[in-house]
């Protein structure tokens, strides 16, 4: 404050008029009140200061001095340096949430925001203009809509395989109901995910999807056909739903950008870097996050249903099925094989029936006719087909091949491989017609053959 100068505020301005009436008697001590929003007790102590010490005596005592509640300099120190040390890449939340969990060091999230940003280490966000979408009001039961989807990501962050993360969310509560890992985003990986979904929370009244191929036939000359996931939906009396656009499955959509940053450090403090280790943490990791982003449900009620199908039933349901017809010795071909009924006599009537192929997801098959199974032996085997892929599991097969490719490569002979005996010229050869030495093996003929010797 320069000299000669008073530096007020434009409260401080405000409140100095004020009184200066009430000093010159223009207004009462009541009406004084009621303009600052004080009591009459603090205007009479106001007054008081003013005809003591001027102008001076209304200005905050407060000016200058450090608040009571500031943190010290050691402290703001020690935890930058952690924060620099581990949680470098972390947004202030999360941050502040780790610090306080692992730490004990309790900050508020906006102090080490503000702390972050002075050192360099988060950038304040500049919020776009959002695009103006019709808002749909949630779910007003738990269980009564189910979103799920698929979010492809660098999940391990180079330390292991990229993969994806198959995510079931509640609409109605926003609680993650189901997460599982798998390499890529396929009709197997929901299947395994909606079992495991009906195993802890039974049948929800619908499923709300995208129109990937999984879940739609998007053929024109198809229109109307089931795809494997929506035939299993419907026999377990599910109703599936498609979103014409991302924004209608907000809910989902938005989970995964959480999931790609918290889940994403998560799995880096654990130190997990494959797969199986991932889905053996995803129990733990669950209901904290559900702690943290689910809300309460309009309704107490819930929607779920239990499943009414025996244990063996519902893995007929949740499996591939293929159509099938069987020739006169009642065989039919799937997958490069040959399959047989068994125990059906001539079988003359069953000639020329239709039966329905189940494949689960682990390749056993099972042989269904008008619901019964039947018993059934194979007959020939070949190659397994070779897989029919999309945009999504190209690459999972690509790196597969890599790797079977990288590991014949490696492969080398036997010590007593033929291939590492010495080469026998054919003057050193017996007579075709001369009995082999007893000490030649079958290896011995075989390259023997393969040389054009015998």
């Amino acid at each position: 404050m320069a000299k000669g100068f008073i530096t007020m505020s434009r409260k401080e301005v405000d409140r100095l008029g004020i009184i200066k009436d009430v000093v010159d008697k223009k207004i009462k001590q009541k009406q004084a009140a009621n303009r600052l929003g004080l009591s009459v007790r603090q205007i009479k102590r106001l007054v008081r200061r003013y005809r003591l010490e001027g102008v001076d005596g209304l200005l905050s005592r407060r000016r200058g001095r450090s608040p009571s509640n500031t943190i010290p300099a050691a402290r703001r120190k020690s935890i930058m340096k952690l924060v620099r040390k581990k949680y470098t890449d972390f947004g202030p939340t999360l941050a502040c949430e780790k610090l306080t969990e692992i730490h004990g060091d309790k900050v508020s999230v906006e102090t080490l925001r503000q702390w972050m940003i002075a050192d360099g280490l988060w950038e304040s966000k500049k919020r776009r203009r959002a695009r103006i979408h019709q808002r749909r009001p949630r779910r007003s039961c738990l269980g009564d809509l189910v979103q799920i989807d698929g979010s492809p990501h660098d999940w391990f962050e180079e330390r292991g395989p990229r993969c994806t993360l198959i995510v079931f969310i509640d609409d109605a509560t926003s609680r993650l109901m189901a997460l599982r890992f798998v390499p890529t985003e396929t009709t197997d990986a929901y299947m395994e995910t909606l079992s495991e979904y009906l195993d802890h929370h039974g049948r929800p009244v619908a499923i709300y999807s995208d129109k990937h191929s999984i879940f739609r036939n998007n053929k024109p000359d198809q229109d109307g056909k089931l795809t494997q996931f929506t035939r299993m939906l419907k026999t377990l009396d599910i109703e599936p739903i498609h979103a014409n656009t991302p924004q209608a499955k907000g809910r989902v959509e938005r989970a995964n950008q959480t999931l790609q940053d918290r889940l994403v450090k998560e799995l880096r403090l654990q130190g997990i870097n494959d797969i199986d280790a991932a889905n053996i943490f995803l129990p733990d990791f669950l209901p904290t996050h559900n702690d943290r982003f689910a809300v309460l449900p309009q309704s107490p009620h819930d929607a779920h249903r239990p499943v009414l199908h025996s244990p063996e039933e519902l893995s007929l349901i949740l499996s591939k099925h293929h159509t099938r017809i069987l020739s006169k010795n009642l065989a039919i071909q799937f997958k490069n094989r040959e399959y047989q009924l068994q125990g059906q006599g001539k079988g003359y009537r069953l000639r020329g029936a239709h039966v329905t192929v189940c494949e689960t997801s682990g390749g056993m098959v099972t042989i269904l006719y008008q619901g019964r199974q039947m018993p059934f032996r194979i007959l020939t085997e070949g190659e397994p087909p070779i897989p029919l892929d999309d945009e999504k599991s190209v690459h999972q097969h690509v790196e597969q091949a890599k790797n079977r490719q990288d590991k014949k490569n490696r492969w080398k002979p036997a010590p007593d491989h033929p291939w590492r005996r010495p080469f026998v010229s054919k003057t050193q050869l017996p007579e075709s017609t001369a009995p082999l030495s007893p000490t030649t093996t079958k290896g011995d003929i075989t390259a023997l053959e393969k040389r054009g010797h015998l």
